[in-house]
């Protein structure tokens, strides 16, 4: 017998839901994914067709034939939780808690949002706005399984949520609540942590243990960067094509304190069945380090 097995994350990547929920699931399963992320919605509406019973029977019936965990939700992009804008506010706030409650019918296991722009506002007042937002916003709702996930932002348009601290203030805000981090590869790169060496990914290792802790990253948005490193603009790219590249990613990848996340691309493309380049790049990374 061999040593240890060493844990590997499992590997999947944002589907589409054209042709329904459920759909989505099945591309992930027949392209070899261990865990999706989808959207629950259009995510550039703020209105929402509601989920209706078949919708949501026959989305739970198909992942309990594929097996696919954990199955991870992105909120719409209109969501603002920092909104200096009292309108824009409150209409997130009734967005992001119907994101939620949409969430806990279909009993996936996590919500990602981004914590928002303070534009027009001081950023310590956006943070604070955001923790506020997600308590008013889930507020006498059983979450059961449900985890919602901060996702580190590239800092662009005045966002919040670049620096992982922010992250660990909202966390400490809401201390009843369940909220874990999706780690993004590409935010963290261009809102400057520098990840493409060996040292820098310890030192953005080190900085997530100290803040958020390595345990409550559940996901990992794992893309390159088509802009460059401390541009504060989010442009994700194939991975290997852009300016972390795969050296930098394959450590990423294969980094123990990481390997109990959920590895998710985004990367863009116009269907998944025609480029599973990226998917094929992430499972070689994580398998063999090849």
């Amino acid at each position: 017998m061999g040593g240890k097995q060493k844990k590997r994350p499992r590997i999947g990547f944002h589907a589409p839901i054209k042709g329904g929920l459920h759909q989505a699931l099945v591309v992930a399963k027949e392209t070899g994914c261990d865990t999706v992320q989808i959207f629950s919605r259009n995510p550039r509406g703020w209105a929402a067709k509601p989920l209706s019973s078949d919708d949501i029977a026959l989305f739970k019936k198909v992942r309990r034939i594929t097996k696919l965990t954990p199955v991870v939700i992105h909120c719409n992009y209109l969501v603002n939780l920092a909104a200096a804008d009292e309108l824009i506010l409150q209409k997130s706030r009734a967005s992001f808690r119907e994101e939620v409650e949409r969430a806990i019918l279909l009993g996936v296991d996590y919500l990602v949002v981004h914590p928002g722009s303070a534009r027009g506002a001081h950023e310590a007042d956006g943070i604070r706005k955001c923790s506020d937002s997600i308590k008013f916003a889930v507020r006498r709702l059983d979450l059961r399984k449900l985890r919602i996930l901060l996702e580190n932002t590239a800092g662009q348009g005045e966002s919040i949520g670049h620096r992982f601290e922010h992250l660990r203030v909202i966390m400490d805000a809401c201390p009843k609540l369940p909220l874990g981090v999706c780690f993004d590869t590409a935010h963290a790169f261009t809102a400057g942590y520098d990840l493409r060496e060996e040292d820098g990914l310890e030192a953005l290792i080190d900085k997530l243990k100290n803040t958020v802790g390595t345990s409550k990253v559940r996901a990992v948005h794992f893309n390159d960067s088509r802009a460059p490193y401390n541009s504060r603009v989010d442009r994700h790219w194939h991975i290997g094509e852009g300016h972390i590249g795969s050296d930098a990613l394959r450590r990423v990848a294969r980094h123990p304190k990481l390997a109990h996340a959920a590895f998710i691309l985004e990367s863009p493309y116009d269907d998944p069945r025609a480029d599973l380049k990226n998917l094929e790049m992430l499972r070689s990374f994580v398998e063999n380090g090849s």
